[in-house]
């Protein structure tokens, strides 16, 4: 049972949060390290590109883990996009995983020194496994991690049903479309550009985007 606050017990709670700083801090600003995240996109539009570089960039924070479930870590095109989105090999702060069951996930993150921040990429894959109150049994099980999911996107919304509710509870939400990623949510909001070039050329104009 929950126990209830005053507004004196309301107001000196303590968070532990996320610090982002360059371009990402006027968009990010400081948002709380724990709960779910949504990245979508079509298909080529950059949402993997977008992941691969914010998990690279959490992980100077935080203990990051990126389940490659859907492309899998054997995959060339996968390998040469962690090389496109600037991965070191010396980045011993992030690592990658192929599928594993939301089980296995589940018993792996109740592990000592276990990841803190959990990509999964994407909702296709777990969207048997996470549906039924599964996504909110993880959820609770973890309080103190975050986990930021990836999906596909169908007529502008994020595709299957454990991704559309994803984006009812998401903390921040990352829609990615042709290189520019428009972030919003619990946060100040804005639009990031993956690649001012390439995104020009999708968009048909000159991108007055912030580059990352």
């Amino acid at each position: 049972m929950s126990r209830t606050l005053s507004i004196n017990n309301l107001y000196s709670q303590s968070f532990t949060t996320l610090e982002f700083d360059g371009v990402y801090e006027p968009v990010f600003g400081s948002p709380s390290d724990n709960g779910a995240w949504l990245i979508f996109g079509s298909e080529k539009n950059g949402k993997t590109t977008m992941a691969l570089i914010l998990a690279n960039y959490l992980s100077q924070q935080k203990k990051t883990l990126y389940l490659s479930a859907e492309e899998g870590t054997a995959e060339p095109a996968f390998v040469d996009a962690c090389k496109r989105s600037g991965l070191e090999a010396n980045n011993r702060n992030l690592h990658f995983i192929n599928y594993i069951s939301v089980d296995d996930l589940s018993l792996k993150l109740s592990k000592r020194k276990s990841a803190s921040i959990i990509f999964i990429d994407n909702c296709t894959v777990y969207k048997d496994e996470l549906k039924g109150g599964a996504l909110k049994d993880l959820l609770d099980r973890h309080p103190k991690k975050l986990f930021i999911f990836l999906a596909h996107e169908e007529r502008k919304e994020p595709y299957t049903a454990v991704a559309k509710y994803i984006s009812k509870i998401a903390k921040i939400i990352i829609h990615v479309e042709g290189l520019a990623c428009n972030c919003y949510g619990r946060i100040p909001g804005g639009t990031l550009t993956i690649n001012e070039d390439m995104a020009t050329l999708f968009h048909g104009m000159k991108s007055t985007k912030t580059n990352i």
